[in-house]
């Protein structure tokens, strides 16, 4: 028995059609959306971190310089790592990530999945998006590195 069949029951459940339908839209928009709702998030910790500065005497005010990164990788750890398994952005777009291995997303996966992400349109340009014209399941390369696929939600929780 070669690799190739062993691998197969991990990619039977993700046979369904509906499963991909527009899914690299709908993950253009979640990450319209999600960029949107950190922007908010980091509004308003500003004052927050301000407040925090004047009472360390300034050094709070060093946290300005990790607020972003900090504010989004903590939105992600905590929604893609929650029971919906997405973002607020993905859940309004009705997509989700799961693994292929059909273990839930935890915290972790979903941090590494953002930081690579990141790591990867910052190293090789935007451009990097257009994998997902070529790879099975419209992955991109942070997904094939971990494992992970974004799939429509409503269509996969009627698959199982």
């Amino acid at each position: 028995m070669d690799d190739t069949n062993a691998l197969e029951p991990m990619f039977e459940r993700f046979s369904h059609p509906g499963l991909f339908a527009g899914v690299r839209r709908r993950r253009i928009g979640a990450f319209i959306i999600d960029y949107i709702v950190v922007f908010f998030l980091c509004v308003a910790e500003i004052p927050l971190v301000g407040i925090l500065g004047f009472a360390t005497f300034g050094a709070g005010w060093l946290l300005y310089f990790i607020l972003v990164p900090f504010v989004a990788l903590l939105y992600i750890a905590w929604t893609v790592g929650g029971p919906k398994q997405a973002t607020w952005g993905m859940q309004m777009a009705d997509i989700c990530l799961v693994r292929y291995d059909g273990q839930p997303t935890d915290w972790m996966t979903g941090v590494v999945h953002a930081a690579l992400f990141w790591a990867a349109h910052t190293i090789l340009t935007p451009a990097i998006v257009l994998i997902a014209l070529f790879t099975r399941h419209k992955r991109l390369l942070h997904d094939l590195a971990l494992g992970t696929v974004v799939v429509r939600k409503s269509q996969f929780s009627e698959i199982g």
